[in-house]
């Protein structure tokens, strides 16, 4: 069935769809990056996991990271190759098929590297050691976010690392961004070297984590590439690696919903979704934020409250959480049922944290392939459902 990316008219039930071609746009400039600066750039799965779709990632990248064994057993057995693993607590019954599974494997103390390194090399000699570190520095303003703020479980600060490293250590992992901008990571960058150089020498590689936005329309590519090759030319034995997983999936694609029922209260109108924020959004409520929605203008809250504005609505999902709504936003008609409400951007991250609060059916998985054609990937029922509680 071939799709208007425009109205979505031909959806009439709750689905995430990724448009390919968007999807192509971001990978090509994140392999341009990689090849222009000299690194690595991976797939972070906790942002993006919809393995029906790597094939289309393989023509790009060659690797990807996993934050536990469930995402280190996706890269082996659906991407074809071992991931680069870090996860705060690896656990006795897991560490020896992460280490299967892993090309690269992260310690966040040196207590987990005590407990588990000579366990995961039995399992896989091949295997590359690295350490966690916090440079006690990050520029993410919501605390939810921030991996370095005071008291944070992640990592090592340079004064607890020892003079000397475990000689099967090679690499640093650092991650302290959040959907942030080149000059970030440039300042962030200082930071890095100033607590932990003195231990380069002895790296073979340096992983800066995610959170590097490279395919947001105002990020400066030619910053970070240019960051980058200056710290090769510094450092020219260091492999350098970036695992985003945003930028992957930057502006690829909506969440397409359905108005049942506009209701109102207080002269508040609130238009009903067969979707919900908590359970199919759930970032909308924890960062908080509104999400742009398709050819409607996003007010303050409050805004709702204002019998003489017309078409404007709060958006109300179909849980039965109380503060399953968000709004307001105003549209150029009033709404009516059945038709199609879109949220932009909804791809990152979004299609990773959906739960099943309720039992409420859960938005199917679809693509829109370059030739305008709409591919179902996965459609939920009840079974499923039952299935997280058998």
């Amino acid at each position: 069935m071939r799709i208007n990316l425009d109205t979505f008219e031909e959806v009439r039930s709750p689905m995430y769809i990724v448009e390919e071609a968007k999807l192509r746009r971001n990978l090509q400039l994140i392999a341009s990056v990689a090849t222009r600066a000299d690194v690595e750039i991976i797939l972070a799965f906790k942002a993006f996991a919809l393995w029906k779709t790597f094939p289309i990632f393989k023509e790009y990248i060659r690797s990807t990271t996993a934050s536990s064994l469930s995402e280190a057993k996706l890269a082996f057995e659906e991407f074809g190759s071992r991931a680069h693993t870090y996860s705060p607590a690896y656990t006795d019954d897991e560490i020896g098929e992460i280490a299967n599974c892993s090309s690269h494997l992260t310690f966040n103390s040196l207590t987990q590297y005590e407990r588990y390194a000579k366990l995961a090399k039995e399992r896989n000699e091949d295997l590359s050691f690295g350490l966690r570190v916090n440079p006690e520095y990050s520029e993410v303003e919501t605390d939810l976010y921030n991996p370095c703020a005071p008291g944070t479980r992640f990592g090592l600060s340079a004064e607890r690392l020892p003079s000397q490293l475990p000689a099967d250590i090679e690499g640093f992992h650092c991650h302290c961004h959040c959907e942030s901008g080149a000059n970030v990571f440039a300042r962030t960058l200082m930071h890095i070297e100033s607590k932990f150089s003195g231990w380069f020498p002895a790296l073979k590689w340096i992983n800066f984590g995610g959170g590097h936005l490279m395919t947001r329309k105002d990020y400066d590519v030619e910053l970070l590439i240019n960051t980058l090759r200056s710290f090769k030319e510094r450092y020219p034995h260091l492999q350098v690696i970036l695992e985003p997983g945003s930028a992957f999936a930057w502006q690829t694609g909506p969440l397409v919903a359905q108005v049942v029922d506009v209701v109102e209260d207080k002269d508040i109108q609130t238009a009903i979704l067969n979707v919900s924020f908590t359970c199919h959004m759930p970032d909308c409520l924890e960062m908080p934020y509104q999400p742009a929605v398709r050819n409607a203008r996003s007010l303050e809250l409050e805004a709702a409250v204002n019998g003489s504005s017309k078409n404007i609505y709060r958006l109300g999902g179909n849980s039965c959480l109380s503060g399953d709504f968000m709004g307001s936003w105003q549209f150029d008609h009033a709404l009516a049922i059945g038709e199609n409400v879109i949220f932009e951007d909804m791809i990152h991250y979004t299609t990773v944290k959906t739960n099943m609060f309720n039992g409420i059916s859960h938005p199917s998985l679809a693509i829109v392939r370059t030739s305008g054609e709409l591919e179902i990937l996965r459609t939920y029922g009840y079974k499923d459902y039952k299935a997280r509680m058998d």
